[in-house]
């Protein structure tokens, strides 16, 4: 059997402001013609399959779409929802859809009644984990709430004794936290914390012979059968992974034979440029990057006038700019009356002055100036 493991569609999601609806419409449409070419029985999407919980009218017709397409390349589809999906609405008429191949995973108390897979050695049983809110489970933390769900899908898994695929939507670690991995915008948000991935690991008589993970939006191995696929769409500069894709899986009968990744396409690759907002403009090197998303960190000594508008001439994709003096001290942990307790009045304006010059304190007229109007201010103090 050959299953297809994505995740984190995210679909309705902006990218610094710019819709991305086109983009993942043809990523997902090349998606399933990697199923229809791999000959794929199955495609997980292991949760984020919506960016928002009431996603819009044109959320639904590209999530509509690239599922028929999906079922008409020949695979069925399993998915569970994610801390950004509405549980309610991505389940909705779920007992439909699973007859026409669609299984839906939205329910904590049907996490444990596995979707069954059927090839030639056999049934494999795909159990959808969907996000689970530690609260509503009676838990404090993530973690509890995914060993608890695990300890259900041990249960159940040594019960039937099939081959076993396990979904689920969380922030794992094999011990070194993958912070690089990058995608989320709060990793702690509505209680995903860290997960150890020694949760997902089999105990007794049950089997887990792949655990598909979403969340992360850059693809990360935590072992040979615990993996996140990442994101289709780069959805942030944060997101290291300059390929975008999915993991092929093989299962023959004795479990998890063979996984591969599969590259699907980049519709605009993300770049960082460096320097002068001169130099950027004028350097022939850049000439292959400007029709990347470009995020431009620019060295002027001062904050440039009409930057973005400038740097968009050239590069017309450019979403983000960030002034990174070159020279400037990293900037001081302690707060304004910390730093600035105790000292005399001329090194206040010496301190404000190299502030908003980024770097560039007062020259030696400004210093005798100042000095001067200090003199004459504690000269009108004492004559009053």
């Amino acid at each position: 059997m050959r299953l297809l493991h994505t995740s984190d569609w995210h679909i309705g999601r902006t990218f610094h402001g710019h819709s991305t609806l086109e983009a993942l419409r043809g990523v997902l449409l090349e998606l399933a013609e990697t199923v229809r070419r791999e000959r794929v029985d199955a495609v997980l999407v292991a949760g984020d399959v919506f960016d928002s919980a009431t996603p819009a009218a044109a959320a639904f017709e590209l999530f509509e779409g690239a599922v028929l397409a999906i079922r008409g390349a020949g695979a069925q589809v399993v998915m569970t929802s994610g801390n950004h999906d509405s549980a309610a609405r991505l389940g909705h008429q779920s007992p439909f859809a699973a007859a026409g191949g669609v299984h839906v995973r939205t329910r904590a108390e049907a996490l444990d009644a596995p979707v069954e897979l059927t090839d030639e050695h056999g049934p494999l049983d795909v159990y959808g984990i969907p996000y689970l809110e530690p609260l509503l489970m009676g838990v404090r933390t993530h973690a509890a709430a995914l060993g608890a769900a695990m300890d259900r899908v041990r249960a159940a898994s040594a019960a039937r004794g099939n081959r076993s695929i396990v979904l689920a939507h969380c922030f794992a670690s094999a011990g070194v936290v993958p912070q690089a991995a990058g995608g989320e915008r709060d990793i702690t948000a509505g209680g995903l914390d860290v997960v150890p991935a020694a949760v997902f690991e089999a105990t007794g008589d049950s089997r887990v012979d792949y655990v598909a993970l979403g969340h992360l939006h850059s693809r990360v191995r935590l072992a040979e059968h615990v993996r996140y696929a990442g994101a289709p769409l780069h959805y942030s500069f944060g997101e290291t992974s300059p390929m975008r894709g999915a993991w092929l899986l093989e299962l023959d009968a004795a479990g998890l034979a063979g996984v591969r990744w599969v590259d699907l396409p980049v519709p605009r690759r993300l770049s960082e440029i460096t320097g002068p907002l001169d130099t950027l403009l004028a350097d022939p090197a850049l000439a292959p990057l400007e029709q990347d998303w470009v995020q431009a960190v620019l060295t002027d000594p001062t904050r440039q006038q009409d930057a973005m508008t400038r740097l968009r001439e050239r590069f017309p994709h450019i979403a983000r700019i960030e002034h990174r003096p070159e020279g400037v001290r990293p900037a001081d942990a302690r707060s304004y009356g910390e730093r600035t307790a105790g000292l005399p009045d001329a090194a206040l304006i010496a301190g404000f002055l190299e502030h908003v010059r980024a770097g560039t304190g007062p020259s030696d007229a400004e210093t005798a100036l100042v000095a001067e109007v200090l003199a004459s201010v504690a000269a009108a103090e004492r004559a009053a």
